[in-house]
């Protein structure tokens, strides 16, 4: 293991001599697998460009986050600068190392989009985020190549499999009603949640996102039925209405709820109202405001 360890610190170290005149570009490049990143980014493609895809991108990407939690916990595997005094700890985190969340994060995001879509230059541009994404996480000496190599087999392991099976559980899940799909959408979650390794904080994070998510999906397809087609003036008066209660509710309810306890409740909470706006609440606004139309017939 500190063969292992100190093998990936040397790119670490290499990388580093074009500190600092590379700290800003790689810092920006960074942020694109950050929480605040998918948080912005995540519902674009949920209420302005295309609604099915949004959903399974939304429950791929929680389903990644927790399993890249639950293994960082498993694992144990201490950050670069924390193993050799040669690393410098250009971004400071407080969770392991070991797998990369910001390689896996981008591995399954941008590979499903690459899937859905099917666009030559939105192929160009997950091969540059699959590519600059994880190797700014060696340059910043937040992760080894073992952590990155790790991220990539578990994003692209979880890409594969969801892709595969996706369509059949939908199928599935559609031949049952209202009750049975809300009952899956929350013990999935709770499961999640009872199963996290240590009650980690980013465990309990995509939990409880997924159980507001997967429990507002539901009831968006029975009382809803948002379409995420209209003029690109609706569009982006969706898209930019929607992200200021996302942002208000993100950084509100972290006030809110400061010195609470039990913390990880209250975290639980604020996430679980997240994921409750963004997946209802905000369509059955925009359908309300006329700023979306309905689809003729339910649609999964």
């Amino acid at each position: 293991m500190n063969e292992m360890l100190k093998w990936g610190t040397e790119i670490n170290i290499w990388l580093q001599q074009f500190s600092p005149a590379l700290d800003i570009p790689f810092k920006a490049v960074t942020f694109c697998g950050e929480e605040l990143f998918f948080l912005i980014f995540l519902p674009l493609i949920y209420w302005s460009i295309n609604r099915a895809a949004g959903v399974r991108l939304l429950l791929l990407f929680l389903v990644s986050a927790w399993a890249n939690s639950a293994v960082k916990i498993l694992a144990a595997d201490p950050r670069p600068y924390q193993f050799d005094s040669g690393v410098k700890g250009l971004q400071h985190v407080d969770s392991y190392g070991f797998p990369s969340g910001h390689t896996q994060g981008a591995v399954t995001v941008w590979g499903y989009l690459v899937y859905a879509f099917k666009k030559k230059w939105l192929l160009v541009l997950a091969i540059a985020m699959i590519i600059l994404v994880p190797l700014s996480r060696l340059y910043l000496g937040v992760h080894d190549m073992p952590d990155l190599i790790g991220g990539y087999l578990i994003g692209f392991i979880l890409l594969f499999a969801f892709i595969k099976f996706e369509p059949l559980i939908s199928a599935l899940l559609n031949k049952y009603g209202l009750g049975t799909q809300l009952a899956v959408s929350i013990v999935i979650p709770a499961a999640m949640v009872a199963f996290s390794p240590e009650f980690d904080e980013g465990c309990i994070t995509a939990a409880a996102t997924l159980m507001g998510m997967s429990t507002g999906f539901v009831l968006e397809r029975r009382y809803v039925y948002f379409a995420s087609s209209g003029t690109v003036l609706k569009r982006a008066m969706r898209y930019i209405m929607g992200l200021i209660v996302i942002i208000g509710l993100w950084i509100g309810l972290k006030i809110a709820f400061k010195g609470m306890e039990p913390a990880l409740l209250f975290r639980f909470i604020r996430y679980l109202l997240i994921g409750l706006w963004g997946s209802f609440g905000a369509p059955w606004v925009f359908v309300k405001l006329s700023l979306a139309e309905t689809d003729i017939k339910p649609k999964t």
